[in-house]
């Protein structure tokens, strides 16, 4: 079930949104369980168990390590064992034919590939479970002794199947005892229809254009083609997972709980540290509080630093999915971390005084930025290694095309390029800039007036589009 599906819109969410409003707050959290185990059961009922494993380990070991403070190395056995049993039901259920597939290739065993279908976001309620565990290790929470309001937190369904990566301690007191004001019915309600509409608007119509591109069969695009093919599939993919986001910071804002932000305009980054301070902000949050700072951070000189963030973006890729691309995908990021770091050191330029400088080197930086991450997201969408190659091959006119027999405008028709074009202005933060002028030099009511209307129209044209089309894909539903 996903966010922008009739039946979610039309049917789940009435239900929730009702029953939230009139069943008595001390039955409330079990309401709420209830409806998110049968979104997570929505079709695949069969890996239920999994997320309930999920729960009852970390609920658990959380207790045991809780009770077990004063021997400091049991405590840590627990902590190891926790992590062990977490790690291993993700291991075994998305990398596990990866690994059969690497065992194959480089031993010449001949295991046969288990064809394990992927729980759908297993990823993230994973990495919220073991995050709970290692805060209540290190003493940054209490363990939580009601096991429906742990089993709440894991499986709340707002964040539940492509985040944001919610901390334990961010929402524990949410979890007790929260307070809906009208604003913030108002504030949810306006979220999430800014998330559907990115998602149903901009991504679905440019994922639609990304996919004919690589499912035709014909094999005969132009440099051209394959340039505006992944610039649309940059923006599918932020569009769709930032309004995913969105969706699910509305929706919890509705029920009572306040998640941070996951996105922060990241294509209007002027280095690629800041683009990852922008970009999936929950996911980069913990491996930064898990993984890197663990590791040593930045504490244990240069070399370690360097070696510290290529692990950290290893991991980074291998979690978004169980290929040779991820991976080529987090250490082509970890290269131009270190490299950044590097310039830092050792490159000063000076041009404070200098404006004309100043807009110049701001410019080639944006392009820089724009460069690397568009490159990266070649290696992120192809299915493969070799399909990779192939792309940079046609792209950069390596592979030269003998006969075209579709042109650009069969994939990309008029409203494909408006809304291309709708989705490169919104994804920077000048156009807030240009609705601030616009609420100085108008009346406050008239302009209230103006975007409740933009808001009600942009919701009965995500309906219309919903009701008008069968594509609707969530890129990030496969992590």
């Amino acid at each position: 079930m996903v966010f922008s599906s009739t039946t979610f819109l039309f049917y789940f969410l009435p239900i929730v949104l009702i029953g939230n409003f009139i069943i008595d707050k001390k039955y409330i959290n079990y309401f709420l369980l209830i409806m998110s185990i049968i979104f997570f059961s929505w079709g695949q009922i069969n890996y239920l168990y999994i997320i309930i494993v999920n729960i009852f380990i970390n609920y658990t070991f959380s207790l045991l390590i809780e009770n077990l403070d004063n021997n400091k190395k049991v405590k840590k056995i627990l902590l190891i064992v926790a992590g062990t049993l977490n790690l291993l039901i993700l291991v075994y259920f998305k990398y596990m034919d990866f690994l059969i597939e690497v065992s194959n290739t480089l031993f010449s065993t001949k295991f046969d590939a288990l064809k394990i279908i992927l729980p759908i976001g297993i990823s993230f309620f994973t990495f919220q479970g073991l995050s709970y565990t290692i805060d209540v290790y290190k003493k940054d929470t209490k363990a939580e002794k009601n096991i429906i309001n742990l089993a709440l937190y894991i499986i709340l369904f707002p964040q539940l199947i492509a985040g944001p990566i919610v901390r334990y301690v961010d929402i524990k007191n949410e979890l007790i005892n929260r307070k809906t004001t009208l604003d913030d019915y108002v504030y949810g309600i306006k979220r999430f229809i800014i998330g559907l509409s990115k998602k149903v608007i901009i991504a679905n119509v440019l994922g639609k254009a990304v996919d004919s591109i690589y499912i035709d069969s014909t094999n005969s695009y132009t440099q051209v083609l394959m340039f505006i093919c992944m610039i649309c599939y940059m923006y599918q993919i932020y569009y769709d997972f930032s309004g995913y986001s969105d969706m699910a910071i509305g929706l919890g804002k509705i029920l009572g709980f306040t998640y941070k932000e996951n996105f922060n305009y990241p294509y209007e980054s002027n280095t690629i540290t800041e683009f990852w301070r922008r970009w999936h902000i929950s996911l980069s949050q913990f491996f930064r509080d898990y993984v890197y700072i663990p590791l040593g951070g930045n504490r244990k000189g240069e070399v370690r630093t360097y070696i510290n963030l290529v692990i950290v973006f290893l991991l980074t890729g291998f979690w978004h999915g169980a290929s040779i691309n991820f991976i080529i995908w987090g250490l082509w990021y970890g290269i131009f971390l270190i490299i950044e770091k590097l310039m830092m050191k050792y490159v000063h330029i000076n041009i404070d005084k200098n404006k004309y400088l100043q807009y110049v080197l701001l410019f080639i930086k944006r392009i820089y930025v724009y460069v690397v991450v568009y490159i990266g997201w070649i290696w992120f969408r192809c299915y493969d290694f070799d399909s990779a190659i192939l792309y940079f091959q046609k792209l950069f006119g390596i592979i030269k095309v003998d006969k075209i027999i579709y042109n650009t405008y069969w994939y990309m028709d008029n409203f494909t390029i408006f809304i291309l074009i709708l989705a490169i202005l919104f994804s920077c933060s000048y156009y807030k800039k240009l609705l601030h002028i616009i609420k100085q030099k108008i009346d406050n009511n008239v302009y209230e007036l103006f975007i409740r209307i933009a808001y009600v129209l942009l919701f009965i044209i995500c309906i219309v589009m919903v009701y008008q089309n069968s594509y609707n894909p969530f890129i990030y539903f496969q992590f």
